[in-house]
């Protein structure tokens, strides 16, 4: 039987924000920055005959929470919205907090739990040296994986270190 032999070292690398990022406003603010600004150094690329620019999102999602709760403020039930963009995570939220029908057969008052939402959006990156590797945003972290180059690494960390969000 054939072994695997490695063919290339990919690396991951972490960092863990010290506060959540505020809301989705800042989130897609810092992600849009990037993609914007190119901070990586990123360049554009044809693949298959399809031209890509140096940095897009691959994936994004977006998780919101509505609470119902009695006259005691307890909660006593609760709606969790998965919605591929902040516009459709927007406009549906508020429409659910809005639906007397469905708090009326909860049995409480809505209200969005701003503090347990959740976002994450991954972007495809394409270093000068030709990797492709990601670097995947969420609330409470910045995860760079795919890249075996170490100036990938201290780019993105170099950058990092310059947003007061990502302390």
């Amino acid at each position: 039987m054939a072994d695997f032999t490695t063919s290339t070292t990919t690396k991951s690398a972490v960092r863990k924000l010290a506060n959540p990022l505020a809301d989705v406003t800042a989130f897609d603010n810092l992600v849009q920055g990037v993609i914007t600004n190119n901070p990586f150094q990123c360049v554009s690329y044809n693949a298959q005959g399809v031209n890509h620019p140096p940095v897009e999102r691959s994936r994004q999602g977006y998780t919101s929470r509505i609470i119902y709760q009695d006259p005691n403020a307890k909660v006593i039930a609760l709606i969790t919205i998965r919605a591929p963009t902040i516009a459709s995570f927007t406009s549906v939220a508020n429409q659910i907090v809005a639906d007397t029908p469905i708090a009326t057969a909860l049995g409480g008052t809505p209200a969005r739990d701003f503090e347990n939402e959740k976002f994450t959006t991954t972007l495809k990156c394409h270093d000068a040296n030709g990797e492709i590797y990601f670097v995947n945003f969420s609330r409470d972290q910045v995860t760079l994986t795919s890249f075996s180059d170490d100036a990938i690494r201290s780019r993105v960390e170099t950058w990092a270190d310059t947003v007061p969000a990502l302390g």
